[in-house]
């Protein structure tokens, strides 16, 4: 027998019906830009629906040899920057997540200050420049090694498994990378797999790091590429016929679906993990 709604039931679903639509309608408006004709963008006649139907931004764009090399660094820093994050993050959580860790509290008060304050970007770059990581992929993904947050949330979430669990493990002579690396990790998966997705879309999204630390146009990120495309193509643009088939708006509403599509594919994969993840670091055991 279903359950009979209630007026909380009601406000609630009208609630979240209006926050559906809030975010699914600049969304809908971008692709729907993207693809319609350039007349009926000039006249601001496009909404949910594109009018007409025109992918010249979509050709520009992927007739350049410059996307396929941006998607494939994009991938690989991605990939190998999320790595590293979940890693470091790992390694740094567990001892903070033992009571007895020597100077567990200064340590995490440390850590925490890192999230108000920074020593700044010239600092930092300095630092780099210093290890000789300018150019390269270590000066994208080190220095981010740890994110303050998410350290904390696996953190508390270590702090929720069974203690007996380690004891036991330590009774039969495992050592501590043993117990991290073959026990707190297998069990920790939903956690890891939540920040592991703040990682990509941190990774992925990521526009002003390569900015400041790459020089070399062949290993540009997609987010530079596609602002350099957007800012030079269209400012180049001088032939009529070219432009009348193709709007910087077009243009500029078509890199964004472009840059987009990796995460709306990672994310329906990712979601059961997250929205898991986030539920057992809510339990306290």
């Amino acid at each position: 027998m279903s359950k009979k709604w209630t007026l909380f039931d009601y406000i609630n679903a009208f609630f979240m019906l209006i926050v559906l639509c809030v975010t699914l309608y600049p969304m809908l408006y971008i692709i729907s830009v993207s693809f319609s004709d350039t007349v009926y963008i000039l006249q601001n006649k496009v909404r949910l629906i594109p009018r007409g139907f025109n992918i010249e931004a979509y050709k520009m764009i992927f007739t350049d040899i410059r996307i396929p090399r941006a998607y494939l660094n994009t991938i690989i820093y991605t990939t190998v920057g999320t790595f590293i994050n979940l890693f470091m993050t790992s390694l740094a959580a567990y001892p903070l997540a033992m009571k007895t860790f020597f100077g567990r509290k200064h340590f995490l008060i440390m850590i925490t200050l890192t999230m108000f304050f920074s020593g700044g970007m010239i600092p930092n770059f300095l630092l780099v420049n210093s290890l000789n990581l300018i150019d390269t992929i270590w000066a994208l993904v080190i220095p981010n090694a740890i994110w303050t947050i998410e350290l904390l949330i696996i953190k508390s979430f270590f702090e929720t498994l069974d203690k007996g669990i380690r004891e036991s493990a330590t009774i039969d002579g495992a050592s501590e990378f043993r117990i991290l690396f073959q026990i707190y990790i297998p069990l920790s998966k939903a956690a890891l797999a939540s920040v592991a997705l703040f990682f990509f879309m941190g990774h992925w999204n990521s526009f002003f790091i390569p900015l400041v630390y790459l020089n070399d146009a062949r290993k540009y990120p997609l987010t530079i590429v596609l602002r350099d495309m957007l800012i030079y193509d269209t400012a180049k643009e001088s032939n009529m016929e070219d432009a009348a088939r193709m709007t910087p708006e077009a243009m500029k509403n078509a890199t964004i679906v472009v840059s987009m599509i990796p995460v709306l594919l990672v994310y329906p994969f990712a979601q059961k993990y997250f929205v898991k993840g986030v539920m057992l670091g809510s339990i306290k055991g």
